[in-house]
């Protein structure tokens, strides 16, 4: 585990950043740059916390980058547009943030002396469409251009790519982490388990695309964060990518969401909807690389993981938006 450092996190205020923030704010001095769009953490106790600074700004400001990336030791590059409608209504402004924003954070890290670590999360939707078993070193998938669903995919491919050459050729000591759908208490934005465990617990009708028989391999939270940590610390990790899922987990977008009613003891109906867009019809990672460099084994079964979800938002006052739809994917 880290400890007196200072650490920079991009898109910190989200559910992965808060997280992150959560696990190190005691012992680090932590900086995080968000513009708020999804907020996780600014109504925690951890905003009051005296090792946070939070800078409301974005990661196109390359000036404003520059400024807050100085005399970090360590940086976690998060912040993108993501969310699968968020992403199909917005093509230019994810593909603006992604590749501009990572641009800006690495010619900053060029900057800082002493940089010890820079992790860039890419995404497991680099894999395209039918993603099973992949590895690191397997062939990856841009999409069809003019589907406005992989523009995201596509800007952080090439941005893999850019920080992977910046590590070549520039010794900054890059890592590219690529989360497999993490789940978990506190997650907002456009997540299937959000929406299913929010609906569930409002008895509202969950909605599936098509026939439901999407398969995903889930990711919960505490799994995702303790292979994070990991490539943070081990000199090993520099220079690779890394997949972090549980593959264990895989079941059908529709047996997901009777797994949440059941769990939830709920009375939720499972309605089948169409949905003509593009679509990830599966999604099984190989966590090879992180079991062999990392010494990541995801700890939570998927029951175990949901229980957890659903016991955090059943305690908190969580209501559901009067029309509010759902999604049955989302990237990260």
């Amino acid at each position: 585990m880290l400890k007196n450092k200072k650490i920079l996190i991009t898109g910190g205020a989200g559910f992965i950043g808060t997280r992150i923030v959560e696990q190190l704010i005691d012992d680090n001095r932590i900086t995080v740059l968000d513009i708020l769009h999804r907020d996780a953490l600014t109504h925690t106790p951890l905003m009051r916390h005296p090792n946070l600074t939070f800078v409301k700004g974005d990661i196109r400001d390359a000036a404003l980058v520059r400024e807050v990336a100085q005399d970090k030791t360590h940086i976690i590059h998060l912040a993108s547009i993501a969310g699968v409608d968020t992403v199909m209504n917005n093509p230019v402004l994810t593909m603006e943030v992604t590749i501009k924003g990572t641009f800006n954070i690495l010619e900053a890290a060029l900057q800082v002396k002493g940089l010890e670590r820079f992790v860039d999360i890419s995404t497991s939707e680099v894999f395209g469409s039918y993603a099973f078993r992949v590895n690191e070193q397997d062939v990856t998938s841009l999409g069809a251009v003019g589907q406005a669903r992989w523009t995201y995919a596509v800007s952080k491919l090439a941005t893999e790519h850019l920080a992977h050459v910046m590590y070549q050729k520039r010794d900054i000591p890059a890592v590219t982490v690529r989360p497999f759908n993490v789940f978990g208490p506190g997650q907002v934005g456009e997540g299937a388990i959000h929406h299913f465990v929010v609906r569930a617990l409002s008895n509202a009708p969950i909605s599936v695309h098509n026939d439901g028989d999407q398969i995903r391999a889930w990711c919960y939270i505490d799994d995702f964060i303790d292979g994070l940590l990991r490539t943070l610390v081990l000199p090993a990790a520099v220079g690779r990518a890394f997949n972090i899922g549980n593959p264990r987990t895989a079941l059908t977008v529709h047996n997901l969401a009777v797994l949440v009613v059941r769990l939830a003891d709920s009375k939720s109906e499972i309605q089948h909807i169409d949905w003509p867009y593009t679509d990830v019809e599966l999604r099984v990672p190989d966590i090879s690389a992180a079991k062999s460099v990392l010494d990541y084994h995801p700890r939570f079964d998927l029951e175990r993981g949901l229980l957890e979800t659903i016991d955090w938002y059943r305690h908190r006052a969580v209501t559901l938006a009067p029309g509010a739809g759902v999604r049955t994917d989302a990237p990260l």
